[in-house]
């Protein structure tokens, strides 16, 4: 008899209501092609608890925002630490995954993050600006999100949000990884058209960019989107590090960038699993 493939539970919301992007056309073409490799199964975000003993893996992937669904994404990640299900993404990434904490640890480094804090009396050691970005700590996809202008920055920084000077950027760049092998890079040339996105071929400076937040990130395995603006001054500044469900606009590349994607994701979540049988 053949060896019996790994049983996967696929996590995603096929519904979730996206601006600019199909969750749903994204992870049923996945996982018609991951279906050549594991023996595999759809379900909502709020449902991965009562299905995930039953699966060799858990794999997240367009699960929509957890603010939507807080309690059962906590239910979630003790069971699968209780019981020692393998998931992936591993819960343990330091970015988007655990909130924007990194936002802060990664301006107080001196990284080329877009500076962020999250006290009003540290507002001073933020560039001057006209405008101010305030965000939630535990935000997502934008909601929540305010530009305020600068007389009430101050105001709302009381710990449960952050604050960033607004940036009047030229466009935003995303990079695409796989474990920690760079796999594609796709721009916005319109800032105010977030997810009208072309394929990018990134410069080496760019690349040494992304990889320096991949690297400062604890994944050994999974997909990691590094997004990125470039400032007026022709720098690359950090926007955010998703390492929880970031959607990789698919859609945006060609047949063979696709196929390619797929392979290496498969790859990488073989490699995974025998890594944790090993252990």
């Amino acid at each position: 008899m053949p060896p019996a493939r790994p049983r996967v539970l696929y996590v995603t919301d096929l519904a979730y209501p996206a601006r600019g992007r199909r969750y749903g056309d994204e992870d049923v073409f996945l996982t018609s092609r991951l279906r050549e490799h594991f023996d595999l199964a759809l379900c909502h975000p709020r449902d991965a608890v009562a299905l995930m003993d039953g699966f060799d893996a858990v794999v997240v992937r367009n699960s929509g925002p957890v603010l939507a669904y807080q309690e059962a994404y906590a239910a979630f990640r003790e069971h699968a630490t209780a019981t020692g299900k393998p998931v992936y993404n591993p819960l343990d990434g330091r970015g988007d995954m655990a909130g924007k904490q990194y936002l802060l640890d990664l301006t107080e480094a001196g990284l080329p993050v877009i500076p962020t804090v999250g006290r009003p009396e540290d507002l001073h050691r933020l560039p001057r600006a006209d405008r101010y970005v305030v965000k939630p700590r535990l935000g997502a996809d934008s909601i929540g999100l305010r530009v305020v202008p600068a007389d009430e920055a101050g105001g709302p920084a009381d710990g449960d949000v952050l604050v960033q000077p607004y940036i009047d950027f030229v466009h935003e760049i995303s990079f695409y990884f796989v474990d920690h092998t760079f796999q594609y890079a796709l721009h916005a040339p319109d800032p105010a058209r977030r997810w009208q996105l072309q394929p990018y071929e990134p410069t080496s400076d760019d690349l040494e960019f992304a990889r320096r937040f991949i690297e400062w990130n604890v994944l050994d395995h999974g997909i990691q989107r590094v997004d990125a603006c470039r400032a007026p001054g022709g720098e690359l500044l950090l926007v955010e590090l998703e390492d929880l469900n970031p959607y990789l606009s698919l859609d945006a590349l060609d047949d063979a960038g696709r196929e390619a994607f797929v392979s290496a994701m498969a790859a990488s979540l073989r490699r995974f699993l025998r890594g944790v049988a090993g252990t």
